[in-house]
């Protein structure tokens, strides 16, 4: 988390209408304080373009994920409306996931609430009948990020340790990996992407939790280390499907954190973590960089090492500076490596109706129409003061949910997500669509052969045509709102 806030995108504070004016109703103006309870599951929508779902969510909050008691019927072209066309026969990237990172802290949180509230919770959270949202991927760090309480590492005994004899995953086992099977329970197939914050101070340059980075002796020390904790977290039942080298490996500031350029990522991959990976039978995907988009030429430089190429799925990215469009020059620049969004925060208190419409706008749209395979927003849960987190880190990270005992209140990055894991389930393909206007949108077809549109209204109260295979449905959004319709 890069903690200069002036590279923080702002929000608007308009509060905005009422969306989807003739079919959406309830919703409350404020988060529940307690988890959801079980709803009658949702009724399966019919195959084939005659029936639409739709669920809105409105930036005054008066609709909050709101499932549409009107159907929405395809039918013969009448009137001049804005139209999005969706074309099935135009497929881009496959889709991995919607979710969040399940920090340290997110997990002590949620750990501690009641078996039967806890368990309510993960079902809302990772369950995709009735009302709940299907979050659908994961990332966790590698030991500690700012967002645990304290910095460690899996193997800070004070002095050089090598051999990694010391090794243990001992801090993980008090609240993150029992959650975590809490989850695998529900969702056995979730992706989980590792990242660390850094290294073991013994094998950095400073000897420290912030800045400093890996000196070379440890080089070939730390690429076990990940082997380790791979092999450590397949012991307990969790397969990590990616990690990444380096969580912002160009912000030294953060505790932890450390430096590492994108020479000594391309050498520490290819000299290093690919042979061991390769050794040792893992098959963890190594993705680069996890840092900002006004740097794309640092997974660039990396990717261009070929001996390093090789071993590299793809490349991460956040975006507290740059332009999601760099997205798509990275892809077109290595177009069979894949590209990944791991990472954006909500800054506490924020502002709904802007956090909302700018959450939408770049990262569940903006990241996948430039080609994103997954859209991660940051940490999961926080607490009412936005911690816990380490002393240094991220001091107003608001969680997408906020814990209190068992009292949870759902936030902003709550709905992002859910307007998109509910639907677009692992598997799914991005197809095409044209934009007409302010209606931002992005469209997918689902492994069952279901399309999934998500629309976002910039612009005033709109009416418009969802055309499908030469016949339209006709809906509203009011501005600010945001639609996801499933056929």
């Amino acid at each position: 988390m890069k903690l200069l806030p002036s590279h923080f995108p702002k929000s608007a504070a308009a509060v905005l209408l009422l969306g989807l004016v003739a079919s959406c109703g309830g919703g409350n103006s404020t988060p529940d304080p307690t988890p959801t309870p079980p709803q009658p599951p949702v009724p399966p929508v019919t195959a084939g373009p005659s029936q639409v779902a739709a669920w809105t969510t409105t930036s005054d909050r008066s609709t909050l994920f709101y499932k549409s008691t009107l159907p929405l019927n395809f039918q013969a072209p009448v009137g001049q409306n804005p139209t999005i066309t969706v074309d099935t026969t135009q497929v881009y990237q496959t889709i991995d996931g919607f979710g969040y990172t399940l920090t340290g802290g997110s997990a002590q949180l949620i750990n501690q609430m009641s078996a039967t509230e806890r368990a309510a919770l993960l079902k809302e959270l990772f369950a995709t009948d009735g009302n709940n949202i299907g979050t659908s991927y994961l990332r966790i760090s590698i030991g500690a990020s700012d967002l645990d309480a304290q910095p460690f590492t899996y193997d800070e005994t004070g002095t050089p340790d090598p051999t990694l004899a010391q090794f243990s995953l001992a801090p993980d086992k008090v609240n993150l990996i029992p959650v975590l099977k809490e989850i695998l329970a529900i969702n056995p197939t979730i992706k989980i992407l590792g990242s660390p914050w850094t290294a073991p101070t013994w094998m950095k340059s400073n000897n420290s939790y912030v800045g400093g980075t890996l000196k070379p002796e440890y080089y070939g020390a730390y690429a076990q280390y990940f082997v380790k904790y791979l092999q450590g977290m397949q012991a307990e039942g969790i397969r990590i499907d990616a990690v990444t080298l380096q969580n912002e490996p160009l912000n030294p500031y953060n505790n932890p954190s450390m430096e590492m350029s994108a020479q000594q990522q391309a050498t520490f991959i290819r000299d290093h973590v690919g042979p061991a990976f390769k050794a040792a039978g893992i098959t963890t995907k190594i993705i680069v960089y996890d840092h900002n988009l006004d740097r794309a030429d640092y997974p660039l430089a990396v990717l261009q090492d070929a001996q390093a190429r090789q071993y590299v799925d793809g490349s991460a990215f956040h975006l507290y500076a740059g332009s999601i469009s760099a997205m798509t020059n990275v892809h077109n620049a290595f177009p069979d490596k894949a590209v990944y969004f791991t990472e954006q925060w909500t800054e506490g208190p924020g502002s709904f109706a802007g956090d909302f419409n700018w959450h939408m706008n770049n990262l569940i749209i903006g990241a996948t129409r430039n080609w994103s395979r997954n859209v991660l927003e940051w940490n999961l849960a926080s607490d009412p003061g936005y911690g816990p987190h380490t002393p240094g880190g991220c001091t107003k990270c608001m969680g997408a949910i906020t814990i209190s005992g068992n009292s949870v209140t759902r936030n902003t990055a709550y709905y992002t997500v859910a307007h998109a894991a509910k639907f677009v389930r692992p598997g799914s393909q991005r197809i095409d669509t044209n934009v007409p206007g302010g209606l931002q949108n992005v469209a997918f077809k689902n492994p069952e052969g279901k399309k999934v549109l998500i629309v976002l209204n910039t612009g005033a109260a709109q009416t418009f045509d969802i055309k499908y295979r030469g016949k339209v449905a006709t809906t509203q959004l009011a501005a600010g709102a945001v639609g996801t319709y499933i056929w």
